[in-house]
């Protein structure tokens, strides 16, 4: 059972910032496609943002864009979600996730149905 690990979350006022890591093993990574999802209590879990590792095409929600980027370093096999200005409406449990069939579908909004390896979580909190 495979589990990707998140590092990074924290409590944070409005306007802050935050940067998330998400290390991969190499046979996750090479999945090509890596995200990040979150949940907020009450609500389904939404993608935040994903990467095509192959190219470092990327995809970020609407309601993130222009505060966070998404990005890779392809030779530590890691992924990172910088987070900038955020808001409390940004507090939830922040996943890291990858899809082995996704493609290049990665570049485009894609559900979690399709994920293949979830981390656990790492909570973000924004006050």
């Amino acid at each position: 059972h495979v589990q990707l690990v998140e590092s990074g979350g924290g409590s944070v006022q409005a306007g802050g910032s935050l940067r998330l890591s998400c290390p991969a093993p190499e046979y996750v990574y090479s999945s090509n496609c890596m995200g990040w999802f979150r949940q907020a209590p009450g609500k389904e879990r939404e993608e935040v943002a994903s990467i095509y590792t192959d190219d470092s095409s990327t995809y970020l929600v609407d309601s993130v864009k222009g505060r966070f980027a998404i990005s890779q370093d392809y030779a530590k096999n890691t992924m990172y979600l910088q987070m900038n200005s955020l808001s409390p409406e940004d507090t939830a449990m922040y996943y890291c996730a990858a899809g082995r069939h996704v493609g290049r579908d990665c570049a485009g909004p894609w559900h979690a149905s399709r994920v293949d390896f979830w981390g656990q979580g790492t909570q973000v909190t924004v006050s």
